[in-house]
């Protein structure tokens, strides 16, 4: 089966929001064995969602469409449906009742324009929308089916979990792609793509796929077939895959973040973590306190942007700092010290820099950046050269002092010292 996607709605053609929709049916389709052949973005007027519908239904056999079946005037994907098929709009009695029902549960007079999502296109299938108050509709027309999503995306998930999903697993007995991605932080595409190798003689050069992005490589492991047999395959390709990269590999999930697996590190043996930074200006805090719970196990950190506020707050010596500068293995290691010190946690984590774009020299040149962590077994560091401008150095210097404290972790006994 062949699919196409047709996300609606002016604001997705500007820089305002982003078209997230449509990589949620993707990965739907995927799942399902679904070739996507046409993805299409088209803004909230009637003659334009008509032509793109038609345009879509000329390359595929399952058009899916988000957007535009709200109450207002510029949700017109229904009237435009109907256009394209040269159906009429008739109100649907049971599903006015059901919005009439529903703004009475929230104590609301449904508005007179909300009667335009009781419209159905002539001969669709209403499909319940238990999250909101526009309903989907599944269509058939010369052999292609087209289902309407609300744009928004908690309701559109909802409806293609209840409608889209069993309607593709019917039809694809099983069969289908799926999925998994292994992870990998602070490590060259170049080196994880050569210890690969072994992996994709056994299994295929086109399952896996090499993903860089600043600070991470994702491997991500395909297959196709039926469900056990994919489970069963993926299992085999990511055991092998990890015993390829050995601890370089930090988790698997295409949602997964290396904080995560580090509050779950910490968590798990009753371990703390306070930060000293410089240059990341406390994305590293912010970083760990993504994670619920993180107060567990992450008390504080310092920002100490200036050489005084090293000095004062962390007890950085300051004939240190004038020997050898603030971005130096000397003060990064004195930071980490100084941070676990202060906050009394197990572990600190001391990171200083030069982000740019200015304010590199020869010696120190953009992107350099020392990482420490001080420890129970001493102060391990690292030097780092980080490629890109200031978002992506201080991004990745914060992804490496994430990473230097799961290998320490890694390295606990179930007491919880290294």
């Amino acid at each position: 089966m062949r699919a196409a996607i047709l996300a609606v709605g002016t604001e997705l053609l500007s820089t305002d929001r982003l078209d997230t929709n449509s990589l949620r049916l993707t990965s739907v389709l995927e799942r399902h064995g679904v070739a996507l052949r046409h993805k299409a973005v088209v803004g909230d007027e009637e003659a334009e969602i008509a032509a793109a519908l038609a345009e879509a239904a000329r390359r595929a056999e399952l058009v899916l469409v988000s957007g535009g079946l709200g109450p207002t005037a510029d949700d017109v994907t229904r009237e435009a449906c109907a256009r394209w098929l040269g159906r009429p709009l008739e109100e649907d009695p049971a599903l006015w009742a059901a919005i009439e029902r529903r703004f009475a549960s929230l104590g609301r007079t449904p508005a007179g324009n909300n009667r335009r999502q009781a419209m159905v296109v002539a001969g669709a299938t209403v499909l319940h929308n238990p999250r909101g108050t526009a309903p989907g509709q599944r269509v058939e027309a010369d052999g292609v089916t087209v289902f309407l999503f609300p744009g928004v995306p908690f309701e559109l998930e909802t409806l293609v979990e209840l409608h889209l999903v069993p309607w593709l697993a019917e039809r694809s007995g099983g069969r289908g792609r799926e999925r998994r991605t292994v992870r990998v932080a602070m490590r060259p595409e170049s080196d994880v793509d050569r210890e690969l190798e072994p992996a994709y003689a056994e299994f295929g050069r086109e399952t896996i796929t090499v993903l860089s992005s600043p600070g991470e490589v994702k491997v991500r492991l395909t297959v196709e077939g039926a469900e056990e047999e994919r489970l069963v395959r993926l299992d085999q390709m990511a055991g092998r895959v990890r015993e390829l990269l050995g601890e370089a590999v930090y988790g698997e999930g295409e949602e997964l973040v290396l904080e995560q697996v580090v509050g779950g590190l910490l968590a798990a043996r009753g371990l703390t973590v306070a930060t000293a930074e410089s240059c990341t200006g406390g994305l590293l805090a912010e970083r760990l306190t993504r994670v619920p719970g993180s107060s567990r196990y992450f008390p504080g950190g310092v920002v100490a942007y200036a050489d005084a506020q090293k000095v004062s707050l962390l007890g950085v010596p300051a004939p240190e700092l004038a020997e050898h500068g603030a971005v130096s293995e000397e003060v990064a290691r004195a930071l980490a010290e100084g941070v676990r010190r202060r906050l009394g946690t197990d572990f600190g984590l001391g990171v200083t820099g030069v982000a740019g774009p200015e304010g590199g020299s020869d010696e120190k040149p953009v992107g350099t950046v020392h990482v420490a962590l001080a420890g129970p077994s001493g102060v391990r560091h690292r030097r780092l050269r980080l490629p890109g401008d200031r978002v992506r150095v201080r991004w990745q210097a914060t992804q490496a002092a994430l990473e230097m404290l799961r290998l320490a972790l890694g390295e606990a006994t179930p007491e919880g010292r290294p």
